[in-house]
């Protein structure tokens, strides 16, 4: 077998050195987490204000329940396409185009004024989900194998607390317009352009603070033969036969699914089992968004010390006890009858949701380096076809909640046995076991430079 090729590693960062905004990889790593976030903000904006719109509009709870499955079914299509796209154009140009086009249907949604036109865009606003792939793509570039897991959960877990912010945030932001004089009528579509605005000052930075990889553009590196030129047609359908992307698909439906469900209904849930008001709901809701703040940068970061030790296999053992771990907390969160015991159920749960999350995407960097956008988009669908299906359990009318989430907490269990079938050849675990120990070894070096005055 041939010794791992150097340039495996050439220009990827070995370390995650948050201040050192000098590094193209860093500046990258932040602005792609910060774009994360305003994007999950916007997504889940309208979330903690649907006890609002419920009025306004008069919707049923069938109607809540299809604009929850609206929410996050569009975006199954789209991270099946933005993968390919990130190959094809670099994730700098895809993450623009989608941060300032991604921005109308959020500004938009203030258009509503009945059922059909609020499930238009609630629809057309989970387009914007499709960043999470662009997030783990660009950083799966930019950092190498020994903190590549721990750089691709941190990326998406800091972003992913844009939908526990907006829990929070959003309705002390429609008591902000409406101190001001406006009504709850403009004051909840208000609070949405004010998200959208942001989203579209987002893609704009994002176009001059970042560069598609530790070297550069792609335009640039294919003109001057330094990459090769795309193939996304070629890179889709070996992708597609490979048993290993579907059952990664399958626990990414396990957690970032339920999370997604979580998102939607949180906030109506306190606030219908509790007797919360809007703003005590959204707080507490929040908590299960702000645990992404750290627990899917643990995820990430305990799958890269199980290669260390275990090499792959040991990224798939952790994927699937944290996924055991997962089913079983949500379990014992829909039995809790009080508050502050849901509330602490809530938060182990969370913290488990949001491990398996990143311990997914820490593998998923392994796959198929050739296709690594392709992969990064098939998996990241299968959390939104995740969330589509669980949106049914809470759209139908004989199931309480508490009902729907012990189901939920049942098939996420059954699911962590199926990421034990995620297998690597031989080869390709040596393979990726001196490429890692290489990194390692890089990172050494390189810590240790300042001491010889280098």
């Amino acid at each position: 077998m041939e010794s791992p090729r150097p340039e495996e590693l050439k220009g990827k960062a070995t370390r995650i050195q948050l201040w050192n905004f000098s590094l193209p990889e860093m500046r990258t790593f932040h602005i792609t987490w910060l774009a994360f976030f305003l994007c999950f903000f916007s997504w889940f904006g309208i979330a903690p204000l649907m006890a609002v719109v419920r009025e306004e509009l008069a919707l049923t709870k069938t109607q809540i329940g299809n604009i929850i499955i609206a929410s996050v079914s569009i975006t199954v299509l789209g991270r099946l396409l933005i993968g390919p796209l990130c190959e094809r154009f670099g994730p700098r140009l895809t993450y623009t185009g989608l941060l300032v086009l991604g921005a109308l249907p959020v500004i938009g949604i203030g258009l509503s004024h009945n059922y059909e036109t609020f499930l238009f865009f609630r629809m057309a606003i989970g387009a914007i989900g499709t960043s999470f792939v662009i997030t783990q793509y660009h950083t799966s570039v930019m950092f190498a194998p020994n903190v590549v897991g721990t750089a691709n959960a941190t990326a998406a877990g800091w972003g992913n607390t844009g939908g526990g912010a907006a829990q929070a945030a959003m309705p002390l932001l429609l008591a902000a317009f409406m101190s001001l004089g406006v009504g709850e009528f403009w004051g909840w579509r208000l609070a949405m352009v004010a998200a959208g605005a942001a989203l579209w000052l987002a893609g704009i930075a994002y176009y001059f603070l970042t560069q598609d990889a530790p070297e550069g553009n792609y335009r640039e590196l294919r003109a001057q033969g330094r990459m090769p030129s795309s193939g996304v047609g070629g890179s889709f359908w070996p992708v597609l036969g490979d048993y290993r992307v579907w059952v990664l698909f399958m626990a990414y439906a396990a957690c970032f699914g339920v999370e997604l469900t979580i998102h939607n209904i949180a906030a109506l849930y306190y606030r219908d089992y509790f007797a919360l008001d809007l703003e005590s709901a959204g707080l507490v809701a929040g908590l299960f968004g702000l645990m992404a703040i750290f627990a899917r940068t643990l995820g990430g970061y305990l799958s890269d010390r199980s290669a260390v030790r275990l090499g792959l296999k040991g990224r798939v053992l952790l994927l699937s006890g944290v996924l055991l771990g997962e089913g079983l907390a949500l379990m014992v969160f829909a039995r809790m009858g009080t508050l502050a015991a849901a509330a602490v159920a809530m938060v182990v749960f969370a913290t488990l949701v949001h491990m398996g999350a990143g311990a997914t995407y820490g593998l998923v960097p392994f796959i198929n380096k050739k296709a690594l956008g392709t992969v990064a988009g098939i998996v990241g669908a299968g959390g939104n076809l995740g969330a589509v299906a669980s949106g049914f359990l809470f759209r139908a009318e004989e199931l309480s909640t508490p009902q729907a989430l012990f189901y939920l907490g049942m098939a996420v269990a059954a699911t962590s046995g199926l990421t034990l079938l995620v297998r690597f050849s031989p080869a390709v675990q040596e393979e990726e076991h001196q490429v890692l120990h290489l990194a390692l070894a890089e990172r050494q070096r390189q810590e240790l430079a300042p001491s010889y005055g280098s």
